[in-house]
């Protein structure tokens, strides 16, 4: 069995109108601490977020969510983020700002592989 470490993972929700309190979730970002990895991975289902709001910016949205998997890759495609760690680059996407795209609580697991992890968080929780 190989050896697993913990995780923490955050739901990535698209709410696009705040006064309803409607929501989907569109993504997911994943943080394995004791081996340096953050990732954000993200699906969006536009007709299920053009049926909650017939007026949606999805341009906007996916561009939203374009730019939280850029910033867990660092280096350039991070921007002002890319001479950070892993931890801090997923602090700082948990951390609430957009009333459109929202992390939603942080949960924790085990797992011998981060990035698989995250594939089977999408899978389960987003798809």
């Amino acid at each position: 069995m190989s050896e697993r470490d913990v995780f923490e993972y955050a739901l990535l929700r698209v709410v696009p109108r705040i006064e309803r309190g409607e929501q989907m979730n569109a993504g997911v970002v994943v943080y394995c601490r004791a081996r340096s990895f953050v990732a954000a991975l993200t699906h969006l289902d536009e007709r299920r977020l053009l049926a909650l709001d017939p007026e949606a910016d999805v341009a906007g949205v996916r561009a939203l969510l374009g730019a939280i998997e850029r910033h867990c890759e660092g280096g350039a495609a991070s921007g002002q983020a890319a001479d950070d760690d892993a931890g801090r680059r997923y602090r700082w996407l948990i951390a609430p700002r957009s009333t459109v795209v929202q992390p939603g609580p942080v949960h924790t697991g085990l797992t011998a592989d981060p990035a698989a992890e995250a594939e089977r968080l999408l899978d389960q929780l987003v798809r």
